[in-house]
C-alpha cells in the first residue's frame, strides 16, 4: 500500500535558519526570496519576514509524524523518497509546508484513493492521541489554472480552544505527489501564507 507523507503535528520548537537557505531544501533553488522547483515545474515568492525552515527541524518533525501514525495505524511508512521542497515559518504554529514523493499509478485512480485514505489517517491519528478534531469536506480549488485536492483540519484544545488549524492541497504532477501543508493559530499569518501560495506560478507541460 503507497501512502504519501504530509508532516502531522507541528509543534516542535523555532529553529530559524541563518545559513545558506538552499541547503535546507532537497530539490529546486532559492534565489532572492523566491523558490523554484524544476521537478514540479512550480515557482513561488517567500514572504517578507518569514524564515526557511531549518533542514533539522523538518527531519524531526517527519520523523515525528511517522511515529505517530505508526503507532496509531498500526502500519509502516515508507518515506525514503520523500523531498523536502519550499518550506518556511513565522514561529512553531505558522508554518508552511511543501514535499513531493514519486508516485506512479499501477492503476487508474490510485493516487486518489490514496489521498482519501490519507485524510482518514490524519483525523484518526490526531483522534487516537487524544486530540478533538474537525475536517471539512475535500473541495477541488484552482492554483494558477491547476486543480488540486483541498482538505482542512481544526486541532481543539482540551477546553475545546481552537489551537491550530491544517489547510492541505495535494496533486499528482509530472510524476510527483506533490503536498502543501498551511498551518496557522491567526487569521494575519493565514492571509501571507495563502496569498502567496495562490500568486504560485506552474509551467504548463
Amino acid at each position: 500500500m503507497k501512502i504519501k507523507w504530509i508532516a502531522l503535528l507541528l509543534l516542535t520548537v523555532l529553529i530559524s535558519c541563518s545559513t545558506d537557505p538552499n541547503k535546507q531544501i532537497d530539490e529546486g533553488k532559492i534565489t532572492d526570496n523566491t523558490y523554484h522547483s524544476k521537478e514540479i515545474g512550480w515557482t513561488m515568492e517567500i514572504p517578507n519576514g518569514w524564515e526557511v525552515t531549518h533542514k533539522s527541524t523538518l527531519d524531526e518533525r517527519t520523523s515525528n509524524g511517522l511515529d505517530l501514525i505508526s503507532e496509531s495505524a498500526g502500519i509502516e511508512i515508507d518515506a525514503s523518497e520523500l523531498k523536502q521542497l519550499l518550506n518556511f515559518q513565522k514561529n512553531k504554529f505558522n508554518i508552511f509546508q511543501s514535499t513531493s514523493q514519486p508516485f506512479i499509478e499501477e492503476y487508474e485512480g490510485e493516487w486518489a484513493s490514496n489521498n482519501v485514505l490519507l485524510k482518514e489517517l490524519i483525523y484518526n491519528t490526531y483522534l487516537q492521541n487524544g486530540m478533538k478534531t474537525d475536517s471539512s469536506a475535500t473541495q477541488t480549488v484552482s492554483v494558477n489554472g491547476l486543480d488540486f485536492v483541498f482538505y482542512e483540519f481544526v486541532i481543539y484544545g482540551p477546553k475545546g480552544d481552537v489551537i491550530l488549524n491544517q489547510m492541505m492541497y495535494s496533486r499528482l504532477i509530472n510524476g510527483f505527489d506533490f503536498g502543501i501543508n498551511i498551518n496557522y493559530n491567526n487569521e494575519g499569518d493565514k492571509k501571507e501564507m495563502l496569498e502567496a501560495w495562490m500568486n504560485s506560478k506552474f509551467e504548463k507541460y
